[in-house]
């Protein structure tokens, strides 16, 4: 095998190990109810660092996020 080759599949090997470990400690994610974060409004302010976007709940019973 060329040192080319086998530092190739040793590289990949690695990261799949490091996916694979990533994954296996991956904090669970976390589900907030809409109506949670609405409580009974229609749309709601939403600051992230120095941003501010706007989360609204249409007639269709879809949310859009902007910013």
């Amino acid at each position: 095998m060329s040192a080319i080759l086998h530092t190739s599949l040793t590289h990949d090997l690695r990261l799949q190990d490091e996916s694979t470990l990533k994954h296996a400690f991956a904090v669970p994610e976390v589900a907030v109810d809409s109506r949670g974060l609405l409580q009974g409004r229609n749309e709601v302010l939403i600051r992230h660092g120095n941003e501010t976007y706007r989360l609204r709940h249409t007639r269709n019973d879809k949310l859009i996020l902007t910013k």
